[in-house]
């Protein structure tokens, strides 16, 4: 009977010793492993849909007002992208600029945004309306640009060029490089 117990004992200290040789170099063990915080830098906060956000300055005035129907934060990032976005920019006298694109993505600390895929601007006041493919603005200084070809109308007159500035406050539009106009003469009725 003894033998028996010593088998038995001697069969458990085997079990326990290979269990224990598996557990020590089984790499499906738990690890510890540390989260990547690129990949945190990347994961929205939220996502909403049919927003409105709202920037103001250090005023306390409107800087920045954006309409869209999907919206998705990232606050590591401070950065939120906008499909479709409807945006209404507000220069030091408080009047209403509009901008209008396929996608758009704003910078909430540095109230820079981005419009790409059929950017517009649009001046209701002075009547005239810019469009690009790609528009870039920064919030703090109302100003606008575009590095890729742009085309400026005020019906009938037409004016392309490769690159284009725009001062909110000033009203003032630079375009540069290759610039071509349409400017048909007025017509006089008798």
């Amino acid at each position: 009977m003894t033998r028996r117990v010593k088998k038995r004992v001697w069969l458990t200290g085997v079990v326990v010793a290979l269990g224990t040789l598996l557990v020590w170099i089984d790499p499906r063990g738990p690890q510890d492993i540390a989260p990547d915080p690129d990949a945190q830098a990347d994961e929205p906060g939220y996502v909403l849909e049919n927003a409105e956000i709202t920037l103001f300055g250090e005023t306390g005035a409107i800087q920045q007002s954006l309409v869209t129907p999907y919206l998705v934060h990232t606050p590591q990032r401070a950065m939120t992208q906008a499909t479709s976005p409807r945006v209404t920019l507000f220069d030091g006298e408080q009047r209403e600029w509009l901008a209008t694109a396929n996608a758009g993505t704003l910078n909430t600390d540095t109230h820079a945004l981005t419009l790409t895929g059929a950017a517009r601007l649009l001046a209701p006041d002075e009547g005239w309306q810019l469009d690009t493919e790609l528009l870039h603005y920064n919030g703090m200084t109302r100003h606008a640009w575009s590095d890729v070809p742009v085309l400026l109308q005020q019906p009938p007159q037409r004016i392309s060029a490769s690159r284009m500035d725009v001062w909110l406050d000033t009203s003032q539009v630079r375009l540069t490089d290759n610039v071509r106009g349409l400017h048909p003469p007025a017509t006089q009725t008798p």
